[in-house]
């Protein structure tokens, strides 16, 4: 048998998203979900672990955000 390594990040890969529309007229959650994950301005890309949690969050606004092909 062999032992699984729990927590750490290694192994996981990274994510660029990317914020494709704006949070002007959303409802506080969607808001606080972009700029969770880090983004503020329009066309901004940033590069996050690939988490389920950071999956699920991209998932929730897709209007708002998008994971850029690398």
């Amino acid at each position: 048998m062999a032992k699984e390594k729990k927590g750490g990040g290694e192994g996981r890969g990274k994510l660029r998203i990317r914020m494709i529309g704006s949070v002007i007229g959303c409802p506080e959650k969607q808001r606080a979900t972009v700029r969770g994950l880090g983004l503020r301005r329009l066309h901004q890309v940033v590069e996050r672990e690939d988490t389920p949690a950071v999956r699920g969050m991209v998932k929730k606004v897709p209007h708002l955000a998008e994971i850029v092909e690398q």
